[in-house]
Formats: structure tokens, sequence, C-alpha cells
């Protein structure tokens, strides 16, 4: 039986995550969440027996230690980290915290038998691209926010750790992700929830700034294709959704998707963060699927017929 360390694992996509490792019955997941962003909730029951959670702050040198010290992880999912746009803005200090959890979790990995570490980067680490697609390999890191600062410096301390210490791991940039178990304040969410209750539908400046949108299932599947075969060992792979798409447009695909009588209403753009344009290389992404993602609009309908989804 495999061992298996999910941190963050309250969260949206960690709980993905933790789900469908668990659903192997050769797997024991234990999750590890200190709750401050994450949901007791969202935490998934297993028919196997195989789910453990502890609730712990990584960035915590003592709290992570107990959990480390009494288990022998084979594999490390670390997905915990303070997101949101927003959020990371207003908090910039407590973003710089988690460089003490990825510190924290090489070093006992290193030393305890861990065989790869997964972990979720971001494409903030882009920064205000200039090249597009934006690949792994050719696409310059141009970050300069604190959560993208911390993004990068994550992915320096993995490769530095392989390098001294043989430590494998497998590095995933996130691009925008989405599904029915994501909170309200993230924009594919928020957009859905003003709209099924009428209310104006608020855009940062005219809403021409692009992203692309990664339905959950896409994100997790690509994930785990690469833990179960052994892919991108040492190696960084773009995580996000084909279609590239101005905000505007999404918010008028949402009105469109829920019949609402929503308005759009334009805000001044925000001073830092939002960058013009998003669109990833996606085709590592897509080896490991094996079939082209979701569309947004046929994921935008999962979202708003799954009973998960609640206002």
């Amino acid at each position: 039986m495999k061992k298996i360390l999910v941190t963050g694992g309250a969260g949206f996509i960690g709980s993905s995550v933790a789900e469908k490792l668990a659903a192997d019955k050769d797997n024991y997941v234990v999750i590890v969440d200190d709750l401050a962003t994450g949901s007791i909730g969202k935490i998934p029951q297993s028919p196997h027996g195989n789910i453990q959670f502890i609730k712990c702050d990584v960035n915590d040198w003592r709290d992570i230690s107990g959990v480390m010290y009494s288990q022998a992880f084979d594999y490390i999912f670390h997905y915990a980290a303070l997101v949101g746009v927003i959020r990371t803005l207003e908090n910039p200090v407590k973003v710089l915290n988690d460089l003490s959890g990825i510190r924290h979790i090489l070093s006992f990995a290193k030393n305890s038998g861990v065989k790869r570490v997964y972990f979720s980067s971001s494409s903030e680490v882009y920064g205000e691209s200039f090249h597009f697609p934006q690949h792994e390999e050719t696409t310059p890191l141009n970050s300069r926010l604190p959560y993208a600062i911390v993004k990068n410096a994550s992915e320096a301390y993995l490769k530095a750790f392989q390098q001294e210490y043989g430590l494998e791991y497998t590095i995933f940039r996130f691009f925008n992700t989405y599904g029915p178990r994501q909170t309200k304040d993230f924009v594919v969410s928020k957009f859905i929830v003003k709209a099924l209750k009428n209310e104006p539908i608020e855009l940062y400046g005219d809403g021409t700034q692009t992203r692309t949108f990664c339905y959950i299932d896409d994100n997790v599947d690509a994930c785990l294709n690469a833990f179960r075969k052994n892919l991108y060992v040492n190696d960084v792979v773009n995580i996000g959704g084909d279609d590239e798409v101005p905000i505007i447009d999404l918010a008028k695909l949402i009105i469109k998707l829920t019949n609402s009588k929503s308005k759009i209403v334009n805000l001044p753009p925000l001073a830092e963060g939002d960058m013009t344009r998003r669109k990833p290389d996606l085709s590592r992404m897509k080896k490991l699927l094996s079939r082209d993602p979701i569309s947004l609009e046929e994921g935008l309908k999962k979202v708003l017929s799954d009973t998960k989804f609640i206002l």
C-alpha cells in the first residue's frame, strides 16, 4: 500500500486529488490542512476507509513534524497555500510564510524515504508574459508579486533538493481551475453566484484581459496520470484550459447559460496582479490526458448541474 500525504487537502483542488487517490484501495491518503481557507465539508469520504484527516499547519515546524515523524509517506502532494488574487494582495506577509511550508516538507521528505513530491505551482510565475502560448521551458518567469515569487522560489527549492539530495519532484503550474467545490470568491464561481441571483457581475477594468479555464476533472486527471505513470519526473507541466477567453465574454456566457438578468458592471482596474493575458502551452498536459480538455461551456454546464454547487 502506498501512503500519500496531501497538504491543503481540505481545499478545492487538494480535496479532489485526495478523493481520486483514495478511490484506489491500494493508496492510504493522509490529508493535512489548517482550515484557514479549506473546509471540513470538502474532505472526502472513502468507501475503503483509507483517508485520514489531521488539522495541521505545514508552515509551523512543530505542527507538521508530528505528522511526518509519525508516518512513513511514499509520496507527497504539496497543495497547501494561500490563494486568490485579492486575498494574496491583501496579505503579502502571510503569503511569504508559505516558503516555510515548502522548506519543512522537503526537509522531512529527503530524510524519510519519500519517493517524490508533487507541487502545485501557478501560472502567476510567468508574470506579465510576452511569449504565447506560455511554454514551460521557453517562457521567462517574469513574476514580481509575493504570491508569484513564493511559487517561483518553491520551484527553486524543489530543483535544489533534487540536485543535492536526489529527491524527485513534479511541478504542476496551475492556470485558472474551476468546478463545483470551488469557494465563491474566485472568478467563475463568483460570476455564477451573481448570475443565479440576478445581481450585477463586476469586472475589474474593461474585461478584455484573457484567461483560460480548466475544469477540475481535467486538472486532477492530468496530475494523477503523471503520478500513476511516472511521467514528467523532475520536470514542469502546465495544467490549464484550451480556450483563451476575455473575462467579459466569460461573464456573458455565464449570464446566457443561467438565463440571468444580471448586468455587467465595470470597476476600476486592480492596481496590480491582474495580468493582461494567459494562454498556456498544453502539449504536455494533453499527453497526460490522452484527450482534449473539457471546453469552457461544457465545464460550466457541469458546474450548474452539480448538486455540490451550493449558493
